[in-house]
């Protein structure tokens, strides 16, 4: 029997009940200063590491740091999401907007178990997939790597995401904070007031801290003048002293931190993911006191607290799972499902498939598996059911024809979809080569023998596909960005006007993309759906709608303005930003500017009325009676919005503070609970929290636009 490690006994100590910051201390007490600081980096040499990123090795293997191989300590084995874990032929699901649009924690949360139990079978212990930074504007790349536009929604699914994680490996939320910008997120500096950053942009991270996410990654942009991954406000003063969050701080990879010193006491505990800048930088900081060893001893005793902790997820797992099981894969088709939002119908769908005999698809996007971004969130997933695909297996005795462009296959057709939208080539990660370029000075210089890359010259893009699949070694960074239009393409556009004009039978639209698009055209089509970026079994999803074998579940989880000039202003290259308390549904309604689809708006295939609301004695939860009067099953989702009138602080006039989906048979009626988060409506004031005495409106809907019911509520 192997010896147990110093590591494991104060595992077994920690069991018995002891304090795991005093058992950390303990082993950081028994390191050596080289041991201490090589817990504060990455354990790979920074140009080999650089090189097998760069050439695929981000999905082929984890990514480890904070190991002390003589006292036991395991350290991190990192691997990325949110739509899956992106080592190895894993399970794609839908991308984070798409759950979010569900509306549902409970099935979010079996998505994180998956995803969590696929990590831990390819060797990981940590993952970075709770990305929940907030939905300022759509047109941010990466929008959707997280959940919508309000805070309470992002932060109840990103908890819901973490409890499932952490039942196999150590989660991340991220990035903190305010990092809605992608084209300029290596450069910008987001000014913002202590009311919109505690009020707006913070919110969903305290929900996550509370659940007992075990790590932050920190963000590259600067908060006001100060660098994300150097800034004590951030990273002890909030996230730790408030809030008295337990966990360890990461920063984001390669460019995260620009005071290697400095962000060791400021509280970001590993630079991630290599022996990088703290590597050259810190043994020489110690040594002429830049850099107190009690601050090193701090960060450390930090990462092996939470290593303690979480103990039993650093272990390889006793019975793996098999990488996009069947069971993974019925879950990705469900939340596909579940996430998908019916924008228009004029009782077009469902459509009987024993009535059709044609059925014409065009679109570029049609036949390419399209799942998202091609950065850090890329899954490598090993099939692909693309909506040309779906309908096809669907409808076997159906002639289903494709055109990328040409609409007279819609001539004679009983139904013609039309699928459009965004790739990878339009929005997602964007490594910006001039903003990183200047950061250059600040790594390990260059060895005399580099290590071998491939034979792409220098500056030319790297080569992609629009879905994304296939070998590791070929997986490189997609083009990405910011979008700078909310529109879709002209081309897409055109194809829809040509098909409304020449098509025979009624057109149904397919949306795929990652936020809001505006659509002047919606109100010309028979009907229109949002799809999203919808992972592996997208197309067999969508084909269950379209033929109501399935109902669309999804409801919007932003406002989508008819000009994209009625949101707040965006630019995709700032090098400065203000963020206000308003944006999405709210700056709208401040504006007096009706959105052409609110936050919420989805429909489905039957009808659902919501009856007056009760408020629990203690005021925390309301019960509505729901009721599907429809002739058949399927599910809405009962929303509450809470405001002050007459408030004395300027604040949204609607803001989320509960939500809950339910589904219920045909004629089907329920007493549904919706829990009220009553902090969302709380002030920031002078460092400190004040509820507003006040008679406050509770406003309940199935959007933020329907409103059926008000409760008046006094809080003293």
């Amino acid at each position: 029997m192997t010896e147990p490690t110093a590591f494991d006994r104060a595992v077994a100590r920690h069991a018995d009940g002891q304090d795991h910051h005093a058992l950390a201390a303990e082993l950081v007490g028994r390191m050596t200063l080289d041991e201490k600081l090589d817990c504060l980096d990455g354990d790979t040499d920074f140009w080999p590491g650089l090189v097998d990123m760069t050439s695929g090795g981000y999905h082929r293997h984890p990514w480890p740091a904070a190991e002390v191989e003589r006292l036991g300590v395991p350290g991190i084995r990192f691997v990325d999401g949110p739509r899956g874990c992106v080592v190895g032929p894993a399970t794609c699901f839908p991308v984070s907007m798409a759950r979010g649009a569900t509306f549902d924690p409970d099935l979010e949360e079996r998505i994180g178990e998956a995803i969590g139990a696929e990590i831990r079978a390819v060797g990981g212990t940590f993952t970075g997939a709770v990305c929940v930074n907030l939905l300022r504007h759509p047109g941010w790349g990466r929008a959707q790597e997280t959940y919508g536009e309000e805070p309470h929604h992002v932060g109840e699914m990103g908890a819901a995401l973490t409890r499932g994680l952490q039942r196999h490996v150590l989660a991340c939320m991220k990035h903190f904070a305010l990092n809605s910008m992608e084209n300029a997120r290596f450069t910008v500096d987001v000014s913002v007031d202590e009311r919109a950053l505690h009020e707006v942009y913070l919110p969903h991270f305290r929900r996550i801290a509370d659940e007992g996410v075990a790590s932050t990654m920190s963000a590259y942009n600067s908060v006001n003048g100060r660098w994300c991954g150097d800034d004590p406000v951030l990273l002890t003063e909030i996230l730790r002293d408030e809030w008295g969050w337990d966990g360890l701080v990461i920063t984001d990879f390669v460019f995260g931190l620009r005071d290697p010193a400095g962000s060791v006491a400021a509280g970001c505990d590993i630079e991630m993911p290599f022996r990088q800048q703290r590597a050259m930088a810190l043994g020489a900081a110690v040594a002429d006191g830049t850099l107190d060893e009690a601050d090193v001893d701090r960060a450390v005793t930090r990462i092996v607290a939470t290593l303690i902790r979480f103990a039993d997820r650093l272990r390889p797992a006793a019975s793996p799972v098999e990488l996009a099981a069947p069971a993974h894969r019925a879950l990705a088709h469900e939340s596909a499902v579940a996430g998908t939002v019916l924008l228009r119908n004029e009782g077009v769908l469902p459509v009987d498939p024993s009535r059709l005999s044609t059925v014409a698809v065009l679109g570029r996007l049609a036949d390419v598996a399209n799942l998202g971004d091609g950065g850090s969130s890329n899954v490598l997933q090993p099939d692909v059911v693309t909506p040309l695909r779906g309908l096809r297996e669907a409808l076997p005795g159906v002639d289903v024809r494709h055109a990328v462009d040409d609409v007279a296959v819609a001539a004679g057709a009983d139904l013609t979809m039309v699928v459009v939208g965004t790739t990878r080539d339009d929005e997602g990660e964007f490594i910006d080569a001039a903003g990183t370029a200047e950061l250059a000075a600040l790594f390990p210089p260059p060895p005399e023998d580099p290590p071998p890359t491939d034979e792409r010259s220098e500056g030319d893009p790297p080569p992609t596909d629009v879905g994304g699949s296939g070998p590791p070694e070929r997986v490189r960074f997609a083009p990405g960005g910011d979008r700078r239009s909310l529109r879709l393409s002209d081309g897409d556009e055109a194809l829809i006007a040509a098909a409304v004009e020449r098509a025979d039978g009624p057109v149904v639209v397919a949306v795929m993309g990652g936020s809001a698009f505006v659509v002047p055209w919606l109100d010309g089509v028979g009907a229109a759906m949002q799809i999203w970026y919808p992972g592996m079994l997208g197309g067999a999803a969508l084909a269950d709608i379209v033929t109501g074998a399935a109902e669309p579940g999804g409801r919007l989880p932003f406002a989508v303005p008819h000009d994209e000039g009625d949101l707040v202003d965006f630019d995709p290259d700032a090098t400065a930003a203000d963020y206000t308390l308003f944006h999405g549904h709210w700056h709208l309604e401040r504006q007096g500017i009706e959105p052409h689809l609110p936050f919420g708006h989805g429909l489905g295939y039957t009808t659902f009325t919501v009856g007056s609301p009760e408020l629990s004695a203690g005021g925390d939860e309301l019960t509505v009676e729901v009721a599907n009067v429809g002739d058949r099953a399927g599910s809405t989702v009962v929303f509450a919005f809470g405001g002050l009138p007459g408030s004395a602080h300027e604040r949204p006039a609607k803001r989320l503070v509960g939500f809950r989906r339910i589904r219920l048979a045909a004629g089907g009626r329920a007493l549904v609970p919706v829990p009220i988060d009553w902090r969302q409506l709380d002030v920031r004031l002078d460092g400190g929290w004040h509820a507003e005495p006040g008679r406050y409106h509770l406003h309940i809907g199935q959007s933020s636009a329907e409103v059926v019911a008000t409760v008046e509520v006094d809080r003293s």
